[in-house]
């Protein structure tokens, strides 16, 4: 059942049927070839600036043109964008997984894997210029989990009445950030946001209260973080004027797979780092001067991570603007070990809490940027 279209609807649809006029029927009736442009996603075309503090898209653009080749994906391409636009009508929502089922009733255009889908889907969301969630698609995963000096302000999807959620009376769990954000409100006192790598490292300072010791707010990434844990972050930190300080392991994956992508975003999802990236992000740890200081217990690097780090040295737009990064990475490689958090249990399961956290928040202008 078709619904009231707000206006970003009205806008996201008027785009769709733009480009699938003018790029496409308007080109046939022309005895053209129907062509359809797309900003090409990689590290090559992203530029850091500094004001902004994300990575933002330059001038390269790939096209997708209607050839014996590309016939199938170019239907594809407008198969999924008619799918986007009756999803949007309808006020409904599909999956990944579920738009690739979908296309199991589009005869000669339909899907084999879904990895074929998923890339279709990121083309069109970047020929739009907007975010996934905006054109009626949903990732399968976790949004990540919330715990401490906050009150979300949500509504119930089904009376359209307020709710109030209490993020330190979530008993032995934590709130589950929920795949769109948008319309979160939020009530809180705290001083400041700490993103946590580990689930497990968040675990512990839930059960031992430490967001009631530091007066802030726990954020579990579980990993890389999803879309929606980075922008649940970001419109936290933004309505709220809150630092964000980001904990993760001493390797290059964790610095940069998971705190720059927090931080500044990727290659890949460019054209819309602008809604997702936390530029205030900073690391609080664990650095590798952590390892020294606290006398870390280490693992050695791995061909991998050496290679990760070196990468990052010489293509990273980001590290590349950031003299205190190089330095670290450099320190990193010649050290030649990783550290991870939960390493700061050698000195005590609690030492993280007691003397950790504690000693590096007295310097927070010796953040990594």
């Amino acid at each position: 059942m078709s619904k009231k279209l707000d206006k970003q609807d009205e806008e996201i649809i008027g785009k769709l049927v733009g480009i699938a006029k003018s790029n496409v029927y308007e080109m046939i009736k022309n005895k053209k070839k129907p062509l359809l442009k797309m900003p090409l996603r990689s590290l090559s075309n992203v530029h850091y600036d500094e004001t902004n503090g994300y990575f933002e898209l330059t001038d390269k653009f790939k096209e997708r043109t209607l050839t014996a080749a590309t016939i199938k994906t170019f239907a594809q391409t407008l198969r999924m964008m008619t799918l986007s636009k009756s999803l949007i009508e309808d006020d409904d929502i599909a999956t990944k997984r579920e738009a690739y089922y979908v296309s199991k009733n589009w005869g000669e255009a339909a899907f084999h894997e879904q990895p074929e889908s998923d890339t279709v889907m990121d083309d069109i969301e970047a020929m739009m210029m907007v975010n996934r969630e905006q054109i009626g698609f949903i990732p399968e995963e976790k949004g990540g989990e919330v715990a401490g000096a906050l009150v979300v302000v949500d509504r119930d999807p089904n009376t359209n009445e307020q709710l109030k959620i209490d993020c330190t009376k979530m008993g032995s769990g934590a709130y589950s950030i929920p795949i769109s954000c948008e319309h979160l409100k939020f009530e809180t006192k705290a001083k400041f946001i700490l993103a946590i790598e580990t689930a497990g490292m968040f675990q512990r300072l839930v059960k031992h209260g430490y967001f009631a010791k530091a007066n802030c707010i726990l954020v579990s990434m579980g990993g890389v973080p999803t879309r929606a844990c980075r922008r649940f972050v970001r419109k936290l930190s933004d309505d709220k004027k809150l630092p964000v300080y980001v904990f993760v392991d001493n390797d290059p994956y964790g610095h940069f797979n998971i705190y720059r992508t927090l931080k500044v975003g990727s290659g890949n999802a460019a054209h819309i780092n602008k809604y997702f990236c936390v530029p205030n992000a900073r690391l609080l740890g664990v650095t590798p001067q952590d390892v020294i200081d606290y006398k870390l217990p280490t693992h050695p690097l791995k061909d991998v991570d050496i290679k990760r780090a070196r990468d990052a040295l010489k293509n990273d737009p980001f590290v590349k603007r950031h003299k205190e990064w190089q330095k670290a990475i450099n320190q990193m490689i010649q050290m030649k070990v990783r550290a991870e958090q939960q390493a700061l249990a050698a000195w005590g399961l609690n030492y993280v809490m007691e003397k950790y956290l504690p000693d590096k928040l007295k310097n927070t202008d010796k953040f990594l940027p």
